[in-house]
């Protein structure tokens, strides 16, 4: 697996995209741990039963800017939901060994 952080993190919008489960699975290390607003670094078995389940409700993912510092990124992207809603988020990305070990989202404006 490719150790590119900036290839690691639009890997990440693909699978979202293709609703690749297993693919989602091997690009999460082991002990990821994922934090938004809603969710306090909840594990890799409750990130797919909590927000994976999610995807269905999006329609499009367009990331706007994504800036890589050593073994992390920040990005920044507009989503759209099926509902035509559309909105901004940012996330804070850790890839460590090629895997995602952490995400950190904030939640944007609604456009």
């Amino acid at each position: 697996m490719s150790h590119d952080v900036s290839e690691v993190v639009r890997k990440i919008f693909d699978v979202y995209r293709t609703g690749d489960e297993e693919a989602l699975d091997d690009l999460l290390s082991d002990d990821f741990r994922f934090t938004s607003p809603r969710d306090d670094r909840i594990d890799k078995a409750t990130y797919f039963e909590r927000c994976w389940s999610n995807r269905d409700k999006i329609r499009s993912h367009r990331i706007e800017n994504l800036v890589v510092d050593g073994s992390a990124a920040f990005v920044r992207y507009q989503c759209e939901l099926t509902t035509g809603a559309k909105f901004h988020n940012t996330e804070y990305i850790r890839v460590e060994d090629g895997r995602i070990k952490e995400v950190e989202v904030y939640f944007g404006a609604s456009l």
